[in-house]
């Protein structure tokens, strides 16, 4: 689907514009962009729900309307053990595992490093034949291609980098049983979170025909957290509670997200305590096997997170 610059820029102020409602609002347009999927696809659908909050939040919303959508979780290993253990409390989620597992995806294809699209990149750049290719990723006046100038030192390094991770212990596990059951999954993600489903939104709005569901795509994090307040959800306990602040705004006492415990996505742009550093003090034998098994250590480096402030070497035998 093609959009010209004028749609593109209307199309994004429409969606500032709903993510402006309030949480009512938003719920609402939820419950009807739910209504048009299930009907849409004869009710073969099913909620992709990953036991974190906002899946909670999208899981609760469909089964108000349709109690009866069964729900997928995949068990990629990579789960805070707080979240597997909230999954197996909710009735009707089938349990789903990859065919490889974290540590055989890093041994064949490469750590997940800077950002998806970077780690894209690299690994595009190393593997061409096309030196046209190689240009337009070093060339800034292809932004769309470019590879930045802080992360080309990557290139040369030694480390194999990739971002297939994810699309082989969740995407295909969860596309292989939604193919063999004849269902179309509702999932969780916003538009707030990143540009790449900014765009998405924009292209192709809530619902793509065919593919999926993303019913919650205008909601933020502070709808998510105030629907959980209100309707008093639930959540995996490596969240805490959920409070208000002196300005009225909703957090988290323990982690604000969770996701994939062993991810090194964005967390060269974290502050202290980063989520290594928060993991080695509430989960600190995830955190051994991080470091002592993963060795997580050497590509945390390459990002400029040096080591020797995340662990104790005394803890560990680091020998090869």
């Amino acid at each position: 689907m093609s959009m010209d610059k004028e749609e593109a820029v209307i199309r994004l102020a429409k969606l500032k514009q709903l993510q402006c409602l309030d949480l009512n609002s938003k719920i609402k347009l939820a419950e009807k962009r739910i209504r048009d999927w299930h009907e849409m696809n004869d009710g073969n659908v099913c909620v992709s729900f990953s036991g974190g909050k906002d899946s909670t939040v999208l899981l609760h919303l469909v089964r108000s309307i349709f109690p009866d959508v069964p729900a997928v979780f995949c068990n990629t290993g990579l789960e805070y053990p707080e979240v597997v253990r909230h999954v197996h409390t909710i009735d009707n989620v089938t349990i789903i595992r990859p065919e490889m597992t974290y540590k055989e995806v890093l041994e064949k294809y490469g750590y997940p490093l800077v950002t998806k699209s970077i780690a894209d990149k690299i690994e595009q750049y190393r593997n061409t034949k096309s030196e046209k290719v190689r240009q337009n990723l070093l060339n800034k006046n292809l932004p769309m291609y470019y590879i930045s100038a802080k992360w080309q030192r990557l290139i040369e390094s030694d480390l194999k980098i990739s971002a297939k991770c994810c699309d082989i212990m969740k995407k295909k596990p969860l596309k292989k049983y939604e193919k063999e059951h004849g269902l179309l999954p509702f999932v969780g993600t916003m538009a707030y979170e990143s540009k790449h489903r900014e765009q998405a939104w924009i292209l192709k709005g809530c619902n793509i025909a065919g593919y999926r569901s993303a019913p919650l795509s205008v909601w933020n994090e502070q709808d998510i957290l105030k629907y959980i307040y209100i309707h008093k959800l639930p959540i995996p306990k490596v969240y805490g509670e959920i409070i208000q602040n002196e300005k009225g705004e909703f957090q988290t006492t323990g982690c604000r997200r969770t996701g994939c415990v062993f991810c090194m996505f964005g967390v060269h742009l974290e502050p202290h305590p980063n989520r290594f550093e928060q993991l080695r003090e509430t989960h600190p034998k995830l955190y051994e096997y991080c470091m002592k098994e993963l060795r997580l250590d050497i590509p945390l480096r390459e990002v400029g997170i040096e080591m020797n402030d995340l662990f104790n070497p005394i803890t560990f035998d680091l020998e090869d």
